[in-house]
């Protein structure tokens, strides 16, 4: 039996709000090394599908070169129906995703993949419904000015100014963050992962 406590934890991301959010479970990543893969949807790939497929990428990729490890990796992906709304790019995108969201819901999909030291992959995808209230364009410009969505999944930071924009969510409310706390716990409580003090 291999001493679990032994083997490093590698975060495959280099989001700075995952790293804070495994500090809220107490867990400091041994490493941080982003992973290089296309994030690129297939042609017909629903949200969902998207977000598993990059989470379990992101793990292969990494773990490929680092084996004996913990390797965690993540992707959260936004959509509307079968509608991807991807990280924008720019303040235009901003725009015409928060504009699309308004007063309607959305799922955020969060993937979050685990290769154990042992070479075995648990995934899964967590869902959490969120609905904007009905946005003045005045409210739009606002939150498209103060430059929080860009560079986000969906064109929007729920921990930020868009929250007060936010009329309704079901699920859990660190996966639209970057990473659901609950689900990521579960995981590595399954494989018998233990926090180094």
């Amino acid at each position: 039996m291999t001493d679990k406590s032994s083997h490093k934890l590698i975060l495959a991301s280099a989001s700075p709000r995952r790293v804070d959010l495994l500090a809220q479970l107490g867990i400091k990543p041994d490493e941080i090394i982003p992973a290089d893969i296309d994030e690129a949807p297939l042609k017909g790939e629903l949200p969902r599908a998207l977000a598993l497929r990059l989470a379990q990428g992101k793990a292969q990729a990494v773990a490929e070169k680092h084996e004996g490890a913990y390797v965690l990796a993540a992707d959260t992906v936004v959509g509307m129906g079968r509608r991807l709304l991807d990280k924008a790019h720019g303040a235009d995108d901003v725009k015409r995703y928060i504009s699309a969201m308004s007063g309607r819901r959305h799922h955020v999909y969060g993937g979050i993949a685990l290769i154990t030291p042992e070479g075995q992959m648990i995934s899964r995808v967590v869902d959490t419904l969120v609905q904007f209230k009905r946005m003045s364009d005045f409210e739009i410009e606002q939150y498209v000015q103060s430059g929080e969505g860009e560079g986000k999944a969906g064109g929007y930071a729920i921990q930020g100014l868009a929250e007060s924009y936010i009329k309704f969510i079901s699920g859990s409310y660190s996966n639209v963050v970057g990473l659901s706390l609950y689900d990521t716990m579960q995981i590595l409580n399954g494989v018998g992962f233990i926090k180094k003090a």
